[in-house]
């Protein structure tokens, strides 16, 4: 596969430009140091003091050396158990902030008329917010029960399933373009973790960013430096 950096950190493989934003009808987002900056169930953990060890299983699942995300998932937010409402929300207000160029890329999208898709492995409790600061159009992510004010170590079963891994991840960008009548090559889906790869893989555009090695390698637009309106440098 010919891979060409067009620019100091950009890089593209297995196509060649130029293509068009406006060839595409539909954009998916990862979360989680994607469309923002932080991992946030690591961050919730810090309230607890167990940063350090619920960081070193994020890092191995998004490196792909835990393939079970799943039971990962489970595993990090039992070591939630016991945070307080009150610590969830000084995460959202203090730590978590858009990437760069998220808002910029949104708004190119949506000018042409692309529907917007956030799908996380994280929680509601901060993509609906997310969704809400960006005027996302569709979410899936996961729901962490909360009884009396604090977190219970546990997330609650949705309609569609109990995890929002990559499976589901698929799944949903499939649904979504089934929802617009729409071909999964009309959709773009960024992400940076190997939880991202089955969806990146049904896209007609995988654009990893500062992402995993393993994520980097599939991807066709690699950003390495910069921000996430790097993509527009592609697309004309």
């Amino acid at each position: 596969m010919q891979t060409t950096e067009i620019s100091a950190g950009l890089v593209i493989q297995g196509f060649a430009p130029p293509l068009k934003l406006s060839d595409f009808k539909l954009i998916a987002f990862d979360m989680d140091s994607t469309l923002i900056n932080i991992e946030c169930v690591d961050e919730i953990a810090d309230a607890v003091g167990r940063k350090v060890e619920v960081a070193a299983i994020t890092e191995a699942t998004m490196r792909g050396e835990i393939a079970d995300f799943k039971e990962s998932l489970r595993q990090r937010v039992a070591l939630l158990k016991g945070v307080s409402l009150a610590s969830m929300e000084a995460v959202y207000a203090q730590r978590l902030q858009l990437n760069p160029g998220a808002a910029e890329l949104v708004t190119a999208c949506k000018k042409v008329g692309m529907k917007v898709l956030l799908v996380s492995g994280g929680f509601t409790f901060f993509a609906d917010r997310v969704r809400d600061r960006l005027g996302i159009d569709f979410t899936r992510s996961n729901v962490l029960e909360i009884h009396d004010g604090v977190l219970t170590g546990r997330m609650l079963d949705q309609p569609w399933g109990d995890i929002c891994d990559g499976a589901e991840k698929r799944k949903m960008l499939l649904e979504t373009c089934a929802q617009l009548g729409i071909r999964p090559s009309q959709a773009i889906a960024m992400g940076d973790g190997a939880n991202d790869l089955p969806m990146m893989g049904e896209a007609g555009l995988s654009v990893a960013y500062h992402a995993k090695p393993k994520v980097r390698e599939q991807a066709m637009v690699a950003i390495n430096s910069g921000g996430l309106d790097r993509l527009l440098e592609v697309l004309a």
